[in-house]
């Protein structure tokens, strides 16, 4: 049994979706209504959360999407939703990542690839004494579960104070801290400013 609204969140979440935008199998928002015509809800919302590679979309979608996962006891799918409306909200940093293996860190477990490591980060800044001054951000890896100690991935950064971060440009390295080795390192490929505080964003 379909819990209530659900249908109404997925077709308000399509409509946001711009007509020309498209997947990169060449998919729109008509093949996210085929799918609902036919109820098949969870096609529908993998779909429509591959949009968000094709370009920006406002705040209000990824929350209406975030709902729908959880509804569907999707937890990974309503991880990602929530972890995207936290870009919108505070930006991001897209790096390629290698962590240094097990045995030179304090780390010997995998990281956990949704979002749930807050890390802090060497991205440059010097305390008033003239040591690095880390900042934290969140930390998702993309098309893993998780990221084994001396393993390599593109990831997501969302940091806690966005303001720290503006500075930050593609090719800049930065450096991974759970404690004050270094565990890993990374270079930027891609950074978002958070969203303009503007209706629907």
């Amino acid at each position: 049994m379909l819990p209530p609204g659900m249908a109404e969140l997925l077709q308000s979440a399509s409509l946001l979706v711009p007509e020309e935008t498209a997947t990169g199998n060449d998919l729109t928002a008509a093949d996210v209504w085929d799918h609902l015509a036919h109820d098949e809800w969870e096609t529908a919302l993998n779909l429509l959360e591959e949009f968000g590679d094709a370009g920006p979309l406002p705040l209000s979608f990824w929350e209406r999407l975030a709902e729908t996962a959880e509804q569907l006891r999707l937890e990974r799918s309503a991880a990602w939703c929530h972890w995207r409306c936290a870009e919108i909200r505070n930006g991001m940093v897209r790096a390629d990542l290698t962590l240094r293996p097990a045995g030179e860190t304090r780390r010997t477990t995998p990281i956990p690839g949704a979002g749930v490591l807050r890390p802090m980060w060497d991205i440059g800044h010097l305390s008033p004494t003239g040591g690095p001054s880390v900042s934290i951000a969140a930390l998702w890896v993309e098309n893993l579960p998780e990221l084994e100690p001396g393993g390599r991935a593109t990831v997501r950064l969302v940091p806690l104070t966005p303001a720290h971060w503006t500075h930050l440009r593609p090719g800049q390295p930065i450096t991974l801290h759970e404690d004050r080795t270094a565990g890993g390192t990374a270079v930027v490929l891609e950074t978002r400013p958070p969203a303009a505080s503007t209706p629907g964003s």
